[in-house]
C-alpha cells in the first residue's frame, strides 16, 4: 500500500460509535442513489467528520523536535517494501498547514475532525521520564483550539501505529509488557494537557492491522492491557470532571458462510472470533473467546484474574473501520501438517471474495 495520505468520510453516531470510511479513489456503488442521500438521510444525532493518522498526515517529520518512530524507520531503511517508496517526511504538511485544512473542513460543513495524537511528537523518547516535548504539545494544542474556533469537534486517538522508535529499540515495542505503563503515562500526558477540550478519546486504532507481524497474539495482549490501563486512569483522574468518553476502534469484515455445510458456518463465527472477538471479548468477559483457546492452544497469552477485572467493559463506546466481507470454508484438521503454525493458519478458514478469488490461505 502506498503511504500517499487520503482523504476520508466518517459517520457515527455518539451511543455506540460506527465509522464509515470512503476512501476518495474509491469508486462510488452504483447500487446506491447518491442524488438522494444527504445530512437528512441520517437520524438525529449523527456527526461527519473527517479522519486522519498523524504519519499520513503531520509531515514534519525532522521538526519541532519529534522523536522518530517505528514508521520513520522503516519507511528510510527498507523504501522498496512501500508500493511507491513514499515516506510520511513530508506526506500533506498538516503540521504546517492545519489551519488551511480546518478551514477546508469547515467550508465542507463537517461536524468533526477525527486525529491521532504522534506519540514520539510529544514524547520523542516515548517515555514521560524521558522529557516532554513542550514544541509538540503546543502544536496539538493549536490544532484543537483551531477545531474549536470553527465549531469543529476534536475526536483524538491516541495510537494510531507510530510507536516511538525508542521503546521498540529498548524492549521491542508492543511485544513487550513494559510497553503498558509507558503507555499509561502517554495517555495520561494526553488528558492532562489536552483534555479540557477534548471529550472523546479513542485509544488504539485497528489493533488486529496493528498485530499482523511478529507473535501478533503476544502484540494484541499488550495493546489489550495498554487500553485498559489507560482507560482505568482516564476514569479514575480525569472522566468526571473532564466530562468525555473513551473507546477504541476496532476493524472488521463481516464473515458469511461458503456453503450451507455446518463446517463453514462455524468457519465463519471462527473468522469473526479471530478478527473482531479476539479484542471485543476480552473486553466484554475478560476472556479470549473459546474457539481461538481452542485452536491455538498455549501460544495465546492468558489474563491475570485482575488483568480480566481491568478489561471487562473498558470502552464508553467502540469504533468499528468496516471495509469488506468475504466468504469463510472450513479447513479440516491435518495431523501431517508439520508447517510452522500462523495466525492465519490457526483459523482454519479459508477466505475468498465475491468472484471467489482467494484471497487467504490458512
Amino acid at each position: 500500500m502506498a503511504l500517499n495520505a487520503y482523504r476520508s468520510l466518517f459517520i457515527f453516531n455518539l451511543g455506540v460509535l460506527t465509522l464509515i470510511i470512503m476512501a476518495a479513489a474509491v469508486t462510488p456503488t452504483t447500487l446506491v442513489d447518491r442524488t438522494s442521500l444527504n445530512r437528512s438521510s441520517f437520524p438525529a444525532g449523527f456527526i461527519f467528520g473527517t479522519a486522519s493518522s498523524s504519519y499520513q498526515y503531520e509531515g514534519a517529520a525532522n521538526e519541532g523536535g519529534r522523536g522518530q518512530s517505528t514508521w520513520d524507520n522503516f519507511t528510510h531503511k527498507y523504501p522498496e517494501k512501500i508500493l511507491d517508496r513514499s515516506n510520511g517526511d513530508v506526506a500533506v504538511d498538516q503540521y504546517h498547514r492545519y489551519k488551511d485544512d480546518v478551514a477546508i473542513m469547515k467550508y465542507m460543513n463537517t461536524d468533526a475532525y477525527r486525529f491521532s495524537i504522534s506519540w514520539p511528537r510529544i514524547l520523542p523518547k516515548g517515555k514521560v521520564s524521558a522529557g516532554i516535548n513542550q514544541e509538540g504539545i503546543k502544536y496539538y494544542n493549536n490544532l484543537i483550539n483551531e477545531l474549536l474556533d470553527n465549531g469543529l469537534v476534536p475526536f483524538v486517538t491516541l495510537f494510531h501505529w507510530d510507536l516511538p522508535q525508542a521503546l521498540q529499540d529498548e524492549y521491542e515495542g508492543f511485544l513487550s509488557p513494559n510497553i503498558i505503563n509507558d503507555f499509561q503515562d502517554y495517555a495520561e500526558l494526553c488528558f492532562k494537557e489536552f483534555g479540557d477540550r477534548v471529550n472523546h478519546w479513542i485509544t488504539l486504532n485497528e489493533p488486529h492491522s496493528y498485530s499482523m507481524g511478529t507473535e501478533p497474539y503476544m502484540a494484541s495482549h499488550n495493546q489489550l492491557l495498554a487500553h485498559a490501563a489507560a482507560v482505568k486512569i482516564y476514569r479514575t483522574n480525569y472522566q468526571a470532571s473532564q466530562n468525555g468518553s473513551i473507546g477504541i476502534t476496532l476493524n472488521c469484515h463481516w464473515f458469511l458462510p461458503f456453503s450451507n455445510d455446518t463446517l463453514d458456518h462455524q468457519a465463519a463465527q471462527r473468522a469473526l472470533d479471530f478478527m473482531f472477538g479476539w479484542f471485543m471479548q476480552p473486553m466484554t468477559t475478560g476472556e479470549y473467546p473459546l474457539s481461538m483457546v481452542s485452536f491455538v492452544g498455549n501460544r495465546l497469552p492468558k489474563f491475570t484474574r485482575e488483568q480480566s477485572k481491568i478489561l471487562t467493559g473498558s470502552f464508553d463506546f467502540i469504533g468499528v473501520n468496516y471495509y469488506t466481507s468475504n466468504y469463510a470454508a472450513n479447513i479440516p484438521h491435518s495431523n501431517n501438517d508439520t508447517s510452522k503454525s500462523t495466525y492465519f493458519k490457526d483459523t482454519h478458514v479459508n477466505l475468498t471474495s465475491r468472484n471467489f478469488h482467494l484471497v487467504q490461505n490458512s
